[in-house]
């Protein structure tokens, strides 16, 4: 579980830089979303690991409020991005 959170959360800043990297708006649109994918595929996994009670409360509150404020700050750059093309 810990192995998928981490690949999850690695992912995120990674499609945001290979989009990037592209040089073309659409590009970076379309990695943007997988971005958003690859954070909910780890919200997910939170959920799952609380379920499973390989994580207390607080810190899954913690960590949940955190990822859900990574997922508006990430979904306001992938408007404005839309906004480009």
């Amino acid at each position: 579980m810990t192995s998928q959170i981490s690949r999850s959360s690695i992912s995120i800043p990674s499609n945001i830089a290979e989009g990037y990297g592209r040089d073309d708006n659409k590009d970076y649109l379309k990695f943007s979303n997988i971005a958003i994918a690859s954070l909910f595929k780890m919200q997910t996994q939170l959920e799952i690991s609380f379920n499973l009670k390989h994580t207390n409360e607080i810190q899954f509150n913690k960590t949940c409020g955190e990822s859900r404020e990574i997922e508006r700050m990430l979904s306001s750059f992938t408007r404005k991005i839309k906004e480009r093309i």
